[in-house]
């Protein structure tokens, strides 16, 4: 599947990051499921993988993901 993000002026990472909390929120992406790797990330949305990093921070940063170091980054439960 691939994403279409809002062409409106604005940084790419942060309509990115929004939408990525609004898959968390209304469940498409399940709580204790893994996040899809930046890479990954980077391919559906059609974006570079510095904009897929960059967009992973805000879900790290309000809790909605949590990385383990040396593993992988994995939703959070609600």
């Amino acid at each position: 599947m691939h994403y279409q993000l809002d062409e409106s002026p604005g940084c790419i990472y942060e309509k990115m990051a929004e939408h990525l909390a609004e898959r968390i929120a209304c469940g498409e992406l399940a709580p204790n499921a893994p996040l899809p790797s930046e890479r990954e990330l980077a391919d559906v949305y059609g974006v570079s993988l510095g904009a897929a990093r960059h967009a992973t921070r805000f879900p790290r940063a309000c809790g909605l993901v949590m990385t383990i170091r040396s593993k992988r980054t994995y939703i959070a439960r609600g």
